[in-house]
């Protein structure tokens, strides 16, 4: 835990009283005493500090700290993840880490080869996968919690949906196995916001991806190598920002 994050309606009067894990962490972990400063941050606002004001060390744990805010310029994040659904244990490592890395919007849609009970699964509820989004920012350092959006079925949301969201992104990709593309062959010259596409384990049946390619998306291939869907959406979303800065790079070079 990186930094420690609140709800705007726990902090009253500059003043943030914590009682649970949040507490054990800054006592057991952090070992701290009255007069620290703390890293903190209001989820979906700023960031700032907090100065401990009162610690009680024996269980249960309660920390006061009182808390300034300073605006937060944080740019948006310029990838998206658009993700059939995995399951439920996946799942929850994929969105602590997506959003550690830093994602605007996750898109969970269904596929041929995703198991019906994936669907219901607890963690596809709201209250169930906010905390892994928390973990991910605490990680992170950052307040601002991706957009969720669980969409159950394929056709509606590849033909309702997505044309209407596309036009946020310069590029919308998705992995393909069958493709004979490369990643930075797709992003070459695009510019804006990238939307990139993940399968289900046994990948993209050729109806979807025919109904991708209607759309406009490009497919890409990651390699010989057969990933696990948490260890292919870490590793392109890597890759996807690697290439992002190369461009930005190659803009500062070449000023138009």
């Amino acid at each position: 835990m990186n930094i420690i994050l609140f709800e705007k309606k726990e902090l009253t009067d500059s003043r943030l009283i914590l009682r649970d894990h949040r507490a054990s962490h800054i006592v057991k972990v952090l070992k701290s005493n009255v007069g620290d400063i703390l890293r903190v941050g209001e989820v979906d606002g700023d960031m700032g500090r907090g100065v401990v004001v009162t610690i009680k060390k024996k269980y249960p744990f309660i920390v006061e700290l009182s808390v300034s805010l300073t605006p937060d310029d944080t740019p948006f994040a310029s990838i998206d993840l658009l993700l059939a659904l995995p399951r439920p244990i996946m799942l929850k490592r994929i969105l602590s880490q997506v959003t550690a890395l830093g994602v605007g919007h996750i898109y969970l849609i269904n596929a041929s080869r995703v198991e019906k009970s994936f669907w219901d699964a607890g963690i596809v509820n709201h209250m169930e996968y906010r905390p892994h989004l928390l973990q991910g920012l605490e990680q992170a350092v950052d307040t601002h919690l991706p957009g969720i959006s669980i969409h159950r079925r394929f056709k509606a949301f590849v033909e309702d949906v997505l044309p209407e969201i596309l036009c946020q992104y310069g590029s919308f990709v998705v992995a393909h196995p069958d493709s004979t593309n490369t990643l930075s062959r797709c992003l070459a010259g695009r510019r804006g916001r990238v939307l990139y596409g993940i399968g289900p384990e046994g990948g993209w049946g050729n109806f979807e991806i025919e109904k991708f390619k209607e759309t406009g998306m490009t497919c890409f291939s990651t390699g010989p190598r057969i990933l696990k869907v948490d260890t292919a959406v870490v590793a392109i979303h890597g890759r996807i920002e690697q290439l992002l800065e190369g461009r930005v790079e190659q803009l500062a070079e070449c000023p138009l």
